[in-house]
């Protein structure tokens, strides 16, 4: 079938049904749990891919605009009208030398403002530190994952002739390691990368896998689509897996909800409100949109769920994964 069959027959054009998406008395009003968010400071701390002089591949092309310090003041700024009580920091790419200052930082920051509210530490789990590196990031009482990209084919047609790493030993031993901590892992891959994800969570099923930014569906190309909803679909099947809505902007492109559309209706078809989140990607996606564009546009796509499915969407799938509300806070007091 083709994906315009497929769009047609799952999820009419978001033109059809715009009354329907713009009912305000269905918009979620309630608390919102940003289950992807950053936070950093490159003039006091090393990201290598902040540095004034570095430029590295993003797929959304010139960055040198979030080359500055976002801290949650920012943030909340940026968020001021949407309801958000929590937030997951998730790691920035930090200098991998010193991985747990990140995690000191971050959880400083909570101290500090009050945000982020759980964090998704970096480790290597294909070093020969990992152990005691994962070890020592369970310690830190807000750590509730670990991300570590695996790499590999960057592109469809690569598949087959390079792996990532989820299919090396020494990567996978590392990997082993987040159960014993009761970690989860944050994995960011595209999606021609998610049969070997599939593995992965066979291979491990007491290990919850939050598939992060959607499994980059940035080719909107009918084949880029078809060849996107067929793995996500495959990927659904396991019931460890957990993903996040969120970095779905297009290079070039302001976010948009009939961009977006679609994708996140597909998502939840796929894997149901109780197992998907909203994130921000914040402040990288504020080089697509602003954060009132994005979870304004994510509200009006969302209001033809029902209020329980949007509150899993919007805080409940983000605050049982994440356990974000151990020390809860109110939305005024955080927003």
């Amino acid at each position: 079938m083709l994906i315009r069959e497929v769009m047609r027959a799952e999820a009419p054009p978001f033109s059809e049904k715009r009354g329907m998406l713009m009912s305000d008395e269905n918009t979620w009003t309630g608390p919102v749990v940003d289950a992807h968010a950053h936070f950093w400071d490159p003039i006091a701390n090393d990201h290598p891919w902040l540095r004034p002089d570095v430029i590295i591949p993003l797929r959304y092309g010139d960055y040198s605009a979030i080359k500055r310090r976002y801290l949650p003041d920012d943030y909340r700024k940026d968020a001021a009208g949407h309801a958000v009580c929590e937030t997951v920091y998730v790691e920035t790419e930090w200098d991998p030398n010193t991985p747990l200052d990140e995690t000191r930082y971050a959880s400083g920051l909570s101290a500090r403002y009050r945000l982020p509210n759980a964090i998704v530490g970096q480790a290597w789990l294909n070093r020969d530190d990992a152990a005691t590196i994962i070890a020592q990031q369970a310690a830190f009482p807000l750590v509730r994952s670990i991300r570590h990209k695996p790499g590999g084919p960057a592109s469809p047609n690569e598949v087959g002739r390079t792996r990532t790493l989820m299919s090396d030993d020494t990567w996978r031993c590392g990997f082993a390691l987040l159960e014993r901590h009761g970690l989860h892992f944050d994995l960011q891959t595209p999606w021609w990368n998610l049969d070997e994800a599939i593995t992965l969570a066979r291979d491990f099923p007491r290990m919850l896998i939050i598939l992060n930014h959607a499994g980059l569906p940035a080719d909107r190309s009918p084949e880029g689509l078809a060849g996107w909803r067929a793995a996500m679909a495959r990927l659904a099947e396991e019931p460890n897996v957990r993903v996040k809505i969120s970095g779905i902007g297009l290079r070039n492109r302001p976010w948009s909800v009939d961009d977006n559309c679609w994708i996140v209706e597909q998502i939840v078809a796929m894997f149901g409100a109780s197992r998907a989140m909203f994130g921000s990607n914040f402040p990288v996606d504020s080089l697509c949109g602003s954060f009132d564009t994005i979870f304004s546009g994510l509200k009006r796509i969302a209001a033809r769920y029902s209020k329980a499915e949007q509150a899993r969407l919007f805080c409940e799938t983000a605050r049982e994964v994440y356990r974000t509300n151990e020390n809860a806070r109110t939305p005024s007091q955080a927003s």
